[in-house]
């Protein structure tokens, strides 16, 4: 049922005090370094996300959509970003209405992450309609072995930590945004139940490593772009791409078992489909041969839903200081 907007404006704030205590835990990690960023912009935007929080799922799909399109109408970048690296990847020019599923996908995707941070966790879980492979990560778990779970930023990749928290602790690598007021927002909603966080430094590698060493699972976006002296370059549907070699060093870790997961947003808000499969190919050699082998099967997860992939994403970047494919380092 469509909660009425006097209802909404009423239980916004015994709704917000919980969230904002939430975020007080969080504050020592979170705090902006940035001084432009004040606590007022900060409680200002988790109002509003507080607020598009109550509406029901299958609305912020439905509003998501037309914002998809009414951001492709409006940004040119955003076209010509999306244009490029869909065609890339399925080898030709990309039909308009296949932009616009992308479009449409991509506000899907923006829209639906206040409902999954600050909803329940347990209604959260509910809407996972589907699970396909879960069997490899009760497995993994029933023997004890630890699990390295990469997501690409594929369908709501947000809800891939929620639901393997359920089979025991988790810890995810956690990027603040560039928009600085959102990270206590995104730290908040992501540190639920038995998920931790682990900031995207030596501190929280060292986390990370010795969460797999314990016998525990972590999981992470492995098709961010990472800063100099993170990556190598790697092909990435057929162009290098500077790519994290995080991913790579956690597969070697002694006994870890590597698990593909991604989650698909299914029609007209109906929920999450849960797919988890093995790694086609044993991802194994030296580290730039990892690396490969890490964009080989995120390339093949995307092609199984390429309109749900975040193509807006500039994977292609070159950070600063990185030299040019191929060439020395000076």
């Amino acid at each position: 049922m469509v909660a009425r907007p006097l209802d909404v404006l009423r239980a916004l704030p015994a709704r917000f005090a919980a969230y904002a205590a939430n975020i007080a835990a969080h504050q020592v990690r979170t705090r902006p370094t940035n001084p432009l960023i004040s606590p007022p912009e900060i409680l200002n935007l988790a109002k509003l996300f507080c607020l598009l929080s109550r509406l029901p799922l299958s609305m912020l799909h439905l509003i998501g959509g037309w914002v998809g399109r009414v951001f492709w109408l409006l940004s040119a970048a955003f076209r010509d970003e999306v244009r490029r690296n869909l065609g890339r990847a399925l080898g030709h020019e990309p039909s308009r209405q296949q932009l616009l599923r992308v479009a449409e996908e991509t506000g899907r995707q923006m829209l639906e992450l206040p409902w999954v941070w600050l909803r329940p966790q347990e209604e959260v879980l509910s809407r996972i309609v589907q699970v396909e492979g879960g069997e490899l990560l009760a497995q993994a778990r029933q023997d004890g072995a630890s699990v390295l779970l990469l997501t690409p930023h594929l369908g709501c990749f947000e809800m891939c930590a929620q639901y393997c928290s359920t089979h025991g602790p988790i810890t995810v690598l956690f990027r603040p945004p560039r928009k600085a007021s959102l990270a206590p927002i995104m730290e908040a909603g992501r540190a639920r139940g038995n998920v931790q966080v682990a900031p995207a430094d030596v501190s929280g590698v060292r986390r990370l490593v010795k969460a797999l060493r314990s016998g525990e699972m972590v999981g992470m976006l492995p098709d961010q772009a990472p800063k100099q002296g993170e990556g190598v370059w790697a092909p990435f549907f057929g162009k290098p791409a500077w790519t994290m070699t995080l991913a790579a060093r956690l597969s070697e870790v002694k006994g870890v078992r590597v698990i593909m997961i991604w989650a698909e947003r299914l029609p007209r808000g109906r929920g999450y489909a849960l797919h988890l499969s093995e790694p086609v190919a044993p991802i194994e050699g030296d580290l730039e041969a990892r690396c490969v082998a890490v964009n080989r099967e995120i390339e093949q997860l995307i092609m199984r839903c390429p309109e749900q992939y975040l193509w807006g994403y500039k994977r292609y970047k070159r950070p600063s200081g990185v030299p040019e494919p191929g060439a020395e380092a000076e």
